[in-house]
């Protein structure tokens, strides 16, 4: 399948990077207040994908997201709502509760999205690449090679390393794990800036985003917590259609389950994110 890659050439600037906004519109305010107070341009602001997800206001995120102009690649849940797919292709395992979940809250996304929307979405690239601080940087999904990865830093750095090979980056953005990290292995980056729309499983209702910067000739990247209305997200959540258990997490800040965690990432539930 021939991908849609959006070249950048060279970034100049503070950037912003983030990912799995998941229809979480409060959130997404919060961030794009970051970005004006900041300074960030909204062509240096960069999304992993899933625009849309588990929260109450599908429409009103993308319209947000589309006037904000900042720049995203495909998610998932992009491609299925383009194509009008029965399921948010998560790669969830069926019968799993995450998959049970997703019955409810992709078929409430889809009804809720206007053609307009849908439209934007369909136009999104599968990935961004750009020259930054020296680097050549891809921006991934779950990773290059399968949208639907889900690639976290215990993951062997085995099934990283073929990911730089291919794009010749030396900088992987990445996404769709729900949780940020950053991992460096010879001379190569790859960084998850975590998501926006809902918590990292660390008890804490407030959510992720990262910096990148060109200090000097060097890229330099920083994690950075999000404070939002979440209470108001929560509520909101709370319509009967979407799965009570996620607006507990919203609030929260603990997963429902901790089904697709690899073992490491499992038991630093509730402890924090150490970055």
């Amino acid at each position: 399948m021939n991908k849609k890659i959006s070249n950048l050439e060279s970034v100049k600037g503070k950037m912003l990077l983030f990912g799995g906004v998941y229809s979480n519109l409060q959130a997404l305010e919060a961030l794009k207040a970051v970005a004006e107070r900041e300074n960030i341009p909204a062509e240096n602001c960069i999304c992993t994908g899933d625009i849309v997800g588990y929260c109450a206001q599908p429409e009103e995120t993308v319209q947000l997201f589309k006037l904000w102009k900042a720049k995203s690649i495909l998610g998932n849940v992009e491609i299925q709502l383009a194509e009008n797919a029965q399921d948010c292709g998560c790669d969830f395992t069926e019968g799993s509760r995450c998959d049970g979940f997703s019955k409810l809250w992709y078929p409430f996304a889809q009804s809720q999205l206007s053609k307009d929307s849908i439209n934007y979405l369909a136009t999104l690239p599968d990935h961004i690449v750009f020259n930054y601080g020296g680097k050549k940087v891809t921006v991934v999904h779950g990773s290059y090679f399968n949208i639907s990865e889900f690639i976290y830093k215990s993951t062997d750095w085995e099934t990283k390393h073929p990911n730089f090979n291919e794009t010749k980056s030396d900088v992987i953005i990445a996404g769709h794990c729900g949780l940020p990290f950053n991992q460096t292995h010879e001379g190569k980056l790859w960084l998850n800036p975590g998501v926006i729309g809902m918590p990292a499983n660390d008890g804490s209702p407030q959510v992720w985003y990262a910096i990148l910067e060109d200090i000097d000739g060097i890229l330099k990247f920083s994690h950075h917590n999000l404070d939002y209305n979440y209470k108001l997200t929560n509520k909101l959540m709370q319509n009967g259609l979407l799965p009570e258990e996620y607006a507990r997490t919203i609030v929260t800040g603990i997963w429902d389950n901790t089904e697709i965690l690899p073992a490491v990432e499992s038991g630093l539930q509730g402890f924090g994110i150490r970055l």
